[in-house]
């Protein structure tokens, strides 16, 4: 066996990079489909009020199931191992692509809910690529390979949003639609799918029985409060994922609201975000890793990161947008792997799937509660949920500043 297939972190750079590839492809179709002129889904008459919370309703569907699924597939793969329940979560998320695809083709509303609830709860698979790295790394090693990985989420967030962008325009193309982008990241999952079967290696050295069940998710919740060492940073987890969820899941709506984006301006601006955001995590934090420890970067970044998105509510002129939005990929570029590094470093090695899995839970939550909220906040005004992400991310930063105290790693 050659070194290069004996080092699983190529393989796992390109699940990472296929995975949020399709993620990203969706990004500027879902708002399109029900903020956009001409929209098949809703008679012209209905309000911008009932879109807005029904848009609310469906993101909030995909984080909801994922908090459920991610505990699941993350203490599933301390069990039988990280290869087959990616094998079988990216199998799943294949299938609820194809049927988003079928939904926005017979513009059916109840199926476009339930096929973004089967990659939800399969989308758990984070959890377990995060495990896999854990399994690979010294404590040296571990933020920037967790920096790696973001780096391949970077720049799948590059191609991803501009890809869809693209597919989802018949301007471009005439035969371009909305299902187009979904039908691509179906096939893309195959090819992760083959991926992981023929170039992944089980990285898991020691199996371990966890208990596993439906409320898992509830229980990691619980859980992360009563783990004295762990506590602050999960709540520093849940208020910073509540505050960056604000931005991410209504910024398009704001875009497309206030400035008019189609789907393709919409993608080439993500697109520019995540080129940023993969320089960030594949350069600037490894670099920083070197000289600072993370409970050191993160007494600043999300501070930054608020005011980052904070200001994005004043540009009058769109073109703006290409000099802020950058700040806000370089902040949480530098604030996510440092964040999900700090909380590893907490567990034992056969442990990193179920800790991981908590965090994934609280990640979930803080991506699920938002839209609920924010399809309300935005028929007040399309900057709310923007000034309110902000907020969060400042609690966040405040509560990491006041209550942690970086520790040895420990047993739970």
């Amino acid at each position: 066996m050659s070194k290069a297939e004996k080092s699983p972190i190529g393989p796992i750079f390109l699940t990472a990079f296929l995975d949020l590839l399709g993620i990203g492809i969706i990004i500027p179709i879902i708002p399109a489909l029900f903020f956009q002129d001409g929209s098949e889904f809703f008679a012209p008459g209905v309000s911008q009020s009932y879109r807005s919370i029904l848009y609310g309703l469906l993101v909030a569907t995909y984080p909801i199931m994922q908090f459920i699924g991610a505990p699941i597939l993350g203490a599933l793969s301390d069990r039988h191992g990280r290869k087959p329940l990616l094998m079988i979560s990216l199998t799943g998320t294949m299938i609820g692509y194809l049927l988003f695809a079928l939904a926005i083709y017979s513009h059916n509303l109840p199926l476009l809910f339930f096929s973004r609830m089967i990659p939800g709860f399969m989308g758990g698979n984070l959890s377990i690529i995060f495990s896999s790295i854990a399994d690979v790394s010294d404590p040296e090693s571990k933020t920037r390979n967790f920096g790696l990985v973001g780096m391949a989420f970077g720049i799948g967030f590059i191609l991803g949003p501009t890809i869809g962008g693209i597919l989802g325009d018949n301007t471009v193309i005439s035969w371009f639609s909305h299902v187009t982008p979904f039908l691509f990241t179906a096939a893309l999952t195959g090819v992760n799918i083959a991926l992981v079967q023929f170039r992944f290696r089980e990285t898991l050295k020691e199996k371990r029985e966890t208990k596993i069940n439906a409320f898992s998710g509830f229980r990691n919740v619980a859980k992360s409060f009563q783990l004295p060492q762990l506590r602050a940073l999960f709540v520093v987890v849940l208020f910073v994922a509540l505050g960056f969820s604000f931005f991410t899941q209504f910024f398009s709506v704001l875009l497309i609201q206030k400035f008019d984006f189609s789907t393709k301006n919409i993608g080439i601006l993500y697109g520019w975000v995540g080129l940023w955001l993969a320089f960030t995590q594949g350069v600037t934090v490894r670099l920083l890793s070197r000289k600072f420890a993370a409970s050191q970067i993160l007494k600043v970044t999300p501070l930054l990161l608020a005011v980052a998105i904070g200001v994005l509510v004043l540009p009058d002129k769109s073109y703006l947008f290409f000099f802020l939005n950058p700040f806000v990929a370089t902040f949480q570029g530098i604030t996510a792997p440092n964040m999900t590094s700090l909380i590893s470093e907490q567990a034992n090695p056969g442990q990193q799937g179920e800790i991981l899995g908590i965090n994934q839970s609280m990640q979930s939550l803080g991506q699920a509660v938002p839209p609920l909220v924010a399809g309300y906040l935005n028929t007040l005004d399309v900057g709310l949920p923007i000034i309110t992400g902000a907020v969060f991310v400042f609690l966040g930063w405040v509560v990491f500043v006041g209550f942690f105290r970086a520790v040895k790693r420990v047993k739970v």
